[in-house]
């Protein structure tokens, strides 16, 4: 059982970053028309973590949802992460901050997301590509068999690189296809429980996979609380979405959990809750 940070690279966010190409154009034009309104009321619904990446890996996260883009008016190769605005941090920054984490935790395995890819071209594609294998080298897992702890240790790798894009995917072995996410996109914690109870019911997915307990917010909820934030809307709700999270059996069975995401890690006892979940695989 691992712990996941959803939209990792949240605490990075640029207050001066334009709207992601990916948002719709009338939220666009907002952001350029009234940026000095639009732009700080976008970030507070955007971020989604407020620690850093090597604090994340100290407090017990094993799967990045890393999500990919190009800032338009950026340098050619310059590669960012996106959630409704652009990252201050840089991808390849990004991930010599993660091997240098691994290289002094040689028993650490992570599983790294790689999603979205906002502007990005089949060139800038093989581009990302190539700077994982120059930073990571013989750490990257090739995609297979879900391997062991074991084996990874035996053979000295401490990657796991999900990526996205099926085209790229089956011309790098290096690179394992997409994890499956199940994203409740809910306001309500019991709706999102609901939901979740719902996915487990109809099976799990073989292999790795990932349940979500962050809450997403709509238009409408904003609309009716314009002062709050996704923060603000998360918080008081941890400790409801924490039972459940505590309730869960983490192994192959059909209703079992396995890799589960959360938001605005180091804010309650959400990792360690989760760590502690894989006591119940010694107990069996």
């Amino acid at each position: 059982m691992q712990t996941w940070s959803h939209d990792t690279m949240t605490y990075c966010l640029d207050k001066k970053s334009p709207i992601a190409q990916s948002q719709s154009r009338l939220l666009q034009l907002l952001g350029k028309v009234l940026p000095c309104i639009t732009r700080p009321f976008v970030l507070k619904w955007s971020t989604t973590q407020v620690l850093g990446v090597t604090e994340q890996l100290d407090a017990g996260v094993r799967y990045l949802d890393l999500r990919v883009a190009h800032l338009p008016e950026g340098s050619e190769n310059n590669l960012h992460f996106v959630h409704m605005v652009y990252t201050t941090a840089l991808v390849e920054d990004t991930l010599t901050e993660i091997s240098e984490w691994l290289e002094s935790h040689p028993q650490e395995v992570v599983i790294l997301a790689c999603r979205d890819f906002d502007g990005l071209t089949d060139n800038l594609h093989e581009y990302l590509v190539a700077c994982i294998n120059n930073i990571f080298g013989d750490m990257l897992c090739p995609r297979g068999e879900v391997p062991t702890l074991n084996q990874l240790w035996t053979r000295g790798q401490q990657v796991i690189l999900s990526y996205e894009e099926a085209s790229v995917v089956s011309r790098h072995r290096e690179l394992w296809p997409g994890i499956p996410y199940w994203w409740g996109d809910q306001v309500k914690p019991q709706e999102l429980i609901h939901y979740l109870e719902h996915m487990k019911r109809c099976g799990r997915p073989g292999g790795l996979f990932v349940a979500g307990i962050n809450l997403t917010e709509n238009l409408t909820y904003i609309l009716a609380h314009p002062s709050e934030s996704l923060e603000k809307m998360t918080l008081p709700n941890l400790p409801y979405l924490r039972a459940w999270v505590r309730e869960q059996c983490p192994g192959p069975g059909v209703r079992c959990t396995n890799i589960i995401a959360g938001d605005f890690i180091g804010a309650d006892t959400f990792v360690s809750d989760v760590i502690r979940l894989n006591d119940k695989l010694l107990r069996c």
